[in-house]
Order: C-alpha cells, then sequence, then structure tokens
C-alpha cells in the first residue's frame, strides 16, 4: 500500500510542475529545443512544441508510399505533387523534403486486392492535427484518380527523435 501512496504522490508532483498548455495542446510531450540527452523529465514535459532550425535540414520530412495500382507514365508528377504537398502541409522548404512512392506492389487491405495505399511521414517535428489531416486529404486527392478509395488509404505520422534521422555522415541529434 506505501509503494502505491508513493507512486501516486510522484505522480501528482509530476503533474503540478506540467504546464496546462503542455498537458492540454502540446503534439508532443518530448523536448524540441534541447538535446534528449540531459533534460530532466519535467524539462522535456514542459517545453513547448516550437519549430528548431535542425528541422529544416534536408530529408525532413519524408514520405514513403506504396500502393498496389500502377501510376504509369504520372509517377513523376505525383512525386512533385505530393512533395509540394508535404512541403506546405508541414511549413518547410520543398528543397528538403523526400518523397518515395513504389507502385505497382503486391498488397492486400481487408482481405481484398483492390486499390489501396499504405504510407508513412517522418519529420522532426510538425507532426500534428492539423498538418498530418493535409497531408493525409492531399495524398488521398492524388490516387483517387487511380481508383484508390480514401477508405483504403492508410499513413502512419511519425514525430522523430533528432538522434535517430540521420543525414550527411551523422544524426540531427550530434
Amino acid at each position: 500500500m506505501k509503494v502505491l501512496f508513493v507512486f501516486l504522490a510522484s505522480i501528482l508532483l509530476l503533474l503540478a510542475h506540467l504546464p496546462l498548455t503542455a498537458a492540454f495542446k502540446s503534439t508532443s510531450l518530448l523536448a524540441r529545443k534541447h538535446s534528449f540527452r540531459s533534460p530532466s523529465l519535467i524539462q522535456r514535459m514542459s517545453i513547448p512544441n516550437e519549430h528548431h532550425p535542425h528541422c529544416d535540414l534536408p530529408g525532413d520530412p519524408s514520405l514513403i508510399l506504396t500502393t498496389n495500382v500502377d501510376l504509369g507514365d504520372k509517377k513523376g508528377e505525383i512525386l512533385k505533387t505530393l512533395s509540394a504537398l508535404v512541403a506546405s502541409s508541414t511549413g518547410k522548404p520543398e528543397s528538403y523534403v523526400a518523397v518515395c512512392i513504389t507502385d505497382k506492389a503486391s498488397m492486400c487491405f481487408g482481405g481484398s486486392d483492390d486499390p489501396l495505399a499504405l504510407g508513412c511521414v517522418y519529420s522532426l517535428g510538425a507532426i500534428n492535427v492539423g498538418n498530418n489531416g493535409k497531408i493525409q486529404s492531399g495524398v488521398t486527392d492524388a490516387l483517387e484518380q487511380y481508383g484508390v478509395t480514401a477508405n483504403r488509404i492508410y499513413i502512419n505520422f511519425f514525430d522523430m527523435p533528432r538522434e535517430n534521422v540521420g543525414w550527411n555522415r551523422a544524426t540531427f541529434g550530434g
């Protein structure tokens, strides 16, 4: 019983130091402007979700999309459309956006190989409800002309810690 009391008291103490804006408005409780190497739990939880200059480096963000439809000679056009979409949705320079599309893949969803698409967006920051919705909608718009309906497109969005993203012989975390 004493262990449970100490645990609950620790949680209450932690919550007392957590600003309400971080608890209810932040898209991530992880730090955005400090290294992940040293901040305490309280620091990581109370730092607002800000745009960090390291978020403007090449390959950030990235969209990887796989579909079972044949995009034909329009594939290059769709790549450029989606690159512009990701840049405008995240507020990052398009010159840093990476997009990869694999078409004609062997896939099924719900036991059916009807047209579908699966995707992942990886970004250092800029992953939030608004941006994710814009990307989801734009990808749907781009693929609907190929018979991929909105209810057969899944995209997972990942807010990546800088030390887990590499480029130019190093990670963004140092």
